[in-house]
């Protein structure tokens, strides 16, 4: 029995209580997150000595190189990897990244390293990425996009000691400290030690386990300045099941990937794909017909990519698309930025019943995903939270909004949230979810829809608009191909709706047929003021529109 009144038992025993609960509480998603990756056949039941393996794999070397052993112990023979220079095979990437971890060990690389890579899309990527988790160093994945000051700024904040780069990218790191070692991931012209050098003349046995994962940091987007760290340490196998319970990869397959490895987007699914046993297709730079061909080549089954990336291939137009058997796909994986209604539809209509619309961002990683009948039934949505995840939706004063149709700020969480930025800095927390910095509302049957961003809420005469219901109307007209609303100074209404539109080539359409299509559709305070024509939108290296660079 134990003591009664306030004595040194009751904290410990509450505190027991409480874990016990939230134990118990985590019971039913684990059971279900099994039961997703068992149907993926991530978890082969019948093979307990796997499930097992890979619960190590994950729990010592973290979810890259975890993923890369998790497929070799299924078959090491099997292609994981096709890129510029051809394929390589499971086994052969866990023998040159052996090799690879070795060379830097011996050149300084520890556990303490923080090794810095920009690099596109390619073997040498790869293998910078499993190469640092074996030696147990944290991974900083920098965008190819940035600037010389952008990237000078986050090598120092985030105290990187090698730096791995394509050499086209030497300008840039010529700019670092001579404190910091670089290596070239992609050579062009003869010119320095290259990866492929150091693999090549590195013995390639196996490398003794670290102490543990190294972890990796994701950088934010950066279109409202320099890019924050978004450090990741994920541990758990079952984490996958995020992905997987809503978007239907399964062992063995290929993918194609087509957005960048840098990017969430990208990174997530060329590990899940690697988990899986799958053969991942890479090319340095986006080319929208080439990834028709490698989609018939390799017989894909799924193709990952951001919007625009999307709208490059479906604009190639039916004559250049036929040519390219495409009827293997059975995902096309969008994220990264808003998936329009239109675009969407087009896709459909292209691909068949195959489009998957997953919402998250960089701190939140996964919170919604759409899968094909949600974007049958309501276009534009993204869907519903997959296991281990959770949406709520909440007003400017912190209270739940619960009702349909009523726009909220978005808070998320999951499995696979950060902790906080490396700067210290952190997200808005409401009850335990992340502010996604977005407003959103649900419809009757749950569904969410994204509205816009936070900060991008333009108040004109009193009225609250938000960008996107404007753009996706834009969109829609059949001239017009981009578009993107801005609200300007106004002496009279505060803010006056601006639009920046890209037409369709060959399309003649003027301003005044663009606001009154919004006229017809929309309130009269949602009607552009302005209209102006550009012959593309500013974006970033992952697609996503900077609104800051339209005046």
């Amino acid at each position: 029995m134990l003591p009664s009144g306030n004595t040194c038992w009751e904290a410990p025993v509450s505190e027991y209580l409480t874990r016990v609960r939230d134990l118990v509480a985590k019971v039913p998603t684990a059971l279900r997150s099994v039961e997703v990756m068992r149907q993926a056949g991530l978890v082969p039941l019948s093979r307990p000595d796997h499930v097992l393996g890979s619960m190590i794999a994950m729990r010592r070397l973290g979810p890259i190189a975890g993923a890369a052993r998790i497929a070799a112990t299924r078959d090491d023979a099997a292609i994981g990897l096709v890129d510029e220079r051809g394929s390589l095979t499971f086994a052969q990437l866990d023998r040159r990244s052996n090799a690879l971890a070795r060379a830097f060990a011996e050149r300084g690389v520890t556990a303490d390293s923080v090794v810095a890579l920009l690099a596109r899309d390619h073997r040498g990527a790869v293998e910078t990425m499993l190469a640092a988790s074996k030696l147990g160093a944290r991974l900083l994945l920098m965008n190819t996009g940035f600037a010389r000051p952008q990237l000078v700024d986050v090598a120092e904040r985030e105290g990187v000691t090698v730096f791995v780069h394509d050499q086209e990218f030497t300008p840039l790191v010529d700019a670092l400290p001579g404190s910091v070692s670089s290596y070239l991931a992609w050579v062009d012209e003869p010119a320095g030690e290259s990866l492929e050098d150091l693999i090549a003349n590195t013995d390639d046995r196996a490398v003794p386990l670290p102490r543990q994962p190294g972890g990796m940091v994701l950088l934010t987007s950066g279109t409202t300045g320099t890019p924050k760290g978004a450090p990741r340490q994920v541990r758990s196998p079952l984490a996958a099941a995020q992905f997987l319970d809503r978007i239907p990869l399964r062992t063995g397959e290929a993918t194609v990937l087509a957005a960048p490895l840098f990017h969430a987007t990208g990174f997530s699914q060329f590990i899940i794909s690697f988990a899986l046993g799958s053969r991942v297709v890479l090319r340095r730079r986006f080319d929208p017909e080439a990834t028709l061909a490698a989609i018939a080549e390799h017989r894909a089954t799924a193709l990952v990519l951001v919007p625009t990336m999307l709208q490059r291939v479906l604009d190639l137009g039916d004559d250049v698309i036929s040519r390219y058997d495409t009827t293997s796909l059975r995902i096309v994986f969008t994220a990264g930025s808003a998936l329009s209604p239109e675009l969407g539809n087009r896709a459909t209509r292209v691909f068949g019943d195959v489009v998957h619309n997953l919402y998250g961002s960089t701190e939140v990683s996964v919170a919604s995903v759409a899968t094909p009948q949600d974007w049958r039934e309501a276009p534009g949505t993204v869907g519903k939270p997959p296991v281990g995840c959770k949406v709520a939706l909440y007003d400017a004063d912190g209270k739940p909004v619960t009702a349909p149709e009523v726009t909220g700020r978005v808070f998320a969480g999951s499995g696979l949230a950060f902790g906080g930025y490396t700067d210290g800095r952190h997200k808005e927390v409401i009850g335990g979810l992340l502010s996604t910095g977005d407003v959103g509302h649900f419809d009757a049957a749950g569904r969410l829809f994204i509205d816009g961003r936070d900060d991008d809420m333009i108040v004109s005469g009193g009225e609250n608009v938000f960008p996107g219901e404007i753009e996706n109307l834009l969109v829609a007209h059949p001239g017009v191909v981009e578009a993107a609303v801005l609200g300007v100074a106004d002496a009279e209404f505060g803010q006056r709706l601006k639009a920046y539109v890209v037409l369709a080539p060959g399309a003649s359409v003027s301003a005044e047929e663009l606001r009154e299509h919004v006229r017809a559709n929309l309130a009269r305070f949602k009607v552009p003021r302005e209209v102006v024509f550009l012959a593309e939108l500013p974006r970033n290296a992952t697609g996503k529109l900077v609104r800051k660079e339209l005046g």
